[in-house]
């Protein structure tokens, strides 16, 4: 959500929202708890996880577009609302994996109670230990901290708005980029379980995400990569376009628009 944006019920719920490192204490589930209902996810077991799972994915996707009216918007992939959801930002991935387990069981308690607190705080899943679950946390930028990533082009050079520093991506790291739905670029360097595409814009909707190689602002490869938010061709040609309108020369550019894990 930009800064001058108005947010909506959902966006101001998801807003004050504590960032923490260590397992929650019974306040913060509580919150969880509300989060969830204002969302009109599931916190009882009422229906099959079939059906539980699918209504989910569905309110989900109406959030996810309700944050943006731009019908070309891309959403978070389903699995990251968890990431979204969860007052730390844990990752996605790992979260939908106790989720599965979650789904399966018995348990009348809600996920997030019973992940931390209730019956399923002992559970641990193959490929996701408990110690990796807590500190894998996604950082989430608030309105000041995201206008150090923001970046405009100049003279067909990417430079950060804030600094006057061109963009220089450092070889042997990953740069990601999202475009934001009122057409406003960030771009900042991946840390894997940490900083994601869905950090720049504290998993709000996007016009376009990817990756890119930047050599002293001058644009050499750029192509469509983000887990977070899948992007299509149809959204990746979004980032194009823009660049291109900014005077962008592609004459040397390394363009790929497959997405790739």
């Amino acid at each position: 959500m930009e800064a001058n944006q108005k947010p909506n019920s959902v966006e101001a719920l998801l807003i004050p929202t504590k960032i923490m490192q260590s397992p929650m204490p019974n306040s913060t589930v509580t919150l969880e708890e509300l989060l969830w209902k204002a969302l009109d996810f599931d916190i009882g077991k009422t229906e099959p996880s079939g059906s539980r799972w699918t209504r989910a994915i569905s309110r989900a996707s109406k959030v996810g577009k309700g944050l943006s009216k731009d019908e070309k918007a891309q959403k978070l992939a389903i699995r990251n609302w968890l990431e979204v959801i969860d007052p730390c930002h844990r990752y996605g991935v790992n979260l939908s994996r106790y989720h599965e387990v979650w789904c399966n069981s018995e348990s009348s308690q809600s996920f997030f109670y019973w992940l931390d607190i209730g019956d399923g705080k002992e559970v641990i899943v193959e490929k996701c230990s408990r110690s990796d679950l807590h500190s894998q946390c996604i950082k989430y930028l608030g309105p000041k901290e995201r206008e150090a990533y923001e970046v405009t082009v100049k003279n067909g050079k990417l430079i950060y708005k804030k600094s006057g520093v061109c963009v220089d991506t450092i070889e042997g790291t990953k740069w990601i980029f999202v475009l934001s739905t009122s057409r406003t670029l960030y771009v900042g360097e991946k840390q894997k379980h940490h900083f994601h595409h869905s950090s720049f814009l504290a998993g709000g909707a996007c016009l376009s995400s990817g990756r890119l190689v930047v050599s002293k602002g001058d644009l050499e490869a750029i192509w469509a990569y983000s887990g977070h938010y899948r992007p299509s061709d149809e959204q990746f040609e979004e980032i194009i376009r823009f660049l291109q309108d900014h005077h962008v020369d592609f004459t040397n550019v390394k363009v790929n628009n497959q997405y790739t894990e």
